[in-house]
Formats: C-alpha cells, sequence, structure tokens
C-alpha cells in the first residue's frame, strides 16, 4: 500500500484503542522494504497536513537533521515516502517521550548504516522499558480517575425520574 495512504490510515486511528489493524499498518509504515520508489512528494504543508502536525515542526526536524526532505526544481521542500516513513517513527517517539537528544542520537546511527543495528536495537529496548513504565504509571492515574469519578457519581442527588 502506499506510503501516504498507509499515514492517513494509521491518523485516523490514533485517537483510538490500537487493534491489530493499526498495529499492522504501522509495521509496515516501519518496514523500509515496502517503500515504494513511485510515490509523487508531497509539499511540506501536504506532509504536515498528513501528520497533524505543523511546517514548523517538520523545519525544525529538518534543521536538526532527523529528515532531509529533497527539494524541488524550485527549491521547495519535498517529502518522499521514506521522508514521511521517518516523521511517522519520530512523531511516535516523540508521542512516548523519547527526548530530542536521544532522538539524534538514534537517527545518527540509522545514517551510519548496518554497523549499528546492535546499538539502534538496545536504544529501542531501553525506550521500551521507559514507555511500558509510562504505561504502568498512566494506568494507576486512570484508575483514580475512574474511582473519583464514581465516587462523585455516587454522592450526586439522584437524577432519575420514576416511570
Amino acid at each position: 500500500m502506499a506510503t501516504e495512504a498507509l499515514v492517513r490510515q494509521l491518523m485516523e486511528r490514533v485517537e483510538g484503542n490500537p487493534d491489530a489493524s493499526t498495529v499492522a499498518v504501522l509495521r509496515e509504515l516501519m518496514n523500509d522494504s515496502t517503500i515504494e520508489s513511485s510515490s509523487p512528494p508531497l509539499s511540506i504543508a501536504q506532509a504536515a497536513k498528513l501528520l497533524n502536525t505543523s511546517v514548523y515542526t517538520l523545519r525544525y526536524y529538518e534543521r536538526e537533521g532527523l529528515v532531509h526532505p529533497d527539494r524541488d526544481a524550485k527549491g521547495y521542500r519535498v517529502y518522499s515516502a521514506f521522508a514521511l516513513r521517518r516523521l511517522v517513527f519520530l512523531s511516535r517517539m516523540r508521542v512516548s517521550g523519547m527526548t530530542r537528544s536521544d532522538l539524534k542520537r538514534y537517527i545518527s546511527l540509522v545514517e551510519q548504516g548496518d554497523a549499528t543495528i546492535g546499538q539502534r536495537r538496545q536504544r529501542m529496548l531501553e525506550q521500551r522499558r521507559r514507555i511500558q513504565a509510562q504505561i504502568n504509571e498512566l494506568s494507576l492515574a486512570l484508575e483514580v480517575t475512574d474511582y473519583k469519578i464514581e465516587s462523585y457519581h455516587a454522592a450526586l442527588p439522584s437524577t432519575a425520574t420514576p416511570a
């Protein structure tokens, strides 16, 4: 499936709980062997809209060396399927709390090639541990929130009307 369509599907599903089809879309996006070379690149405005982010954010990622968009004949940034997929990765890692400096180190390793696969795997394992700890903390926060909602509901005067 074309990268743009995959990104669109993923972004439409971001708000809900990730089901098996969402995970499948995400995995296909992260699989470099599925990148199509025939897709026309997107302008910076199109890429920002597709990724639900700002043009400023995309320019920032470029300035920081995290993504390298091509330029069209007029010198405008254009985002290939490869660049879009990198941006999906960056956005997911930022949502997970990965710091900009960790992202820069990780992307630097990626750009050094296959010799750094072991180091990249280790960084992803560390990130996974951080994400899991975050999920555990958020689960407890959700339980506390649910408890307070239930207790407030029980304390409210009954609004049920007799039949």
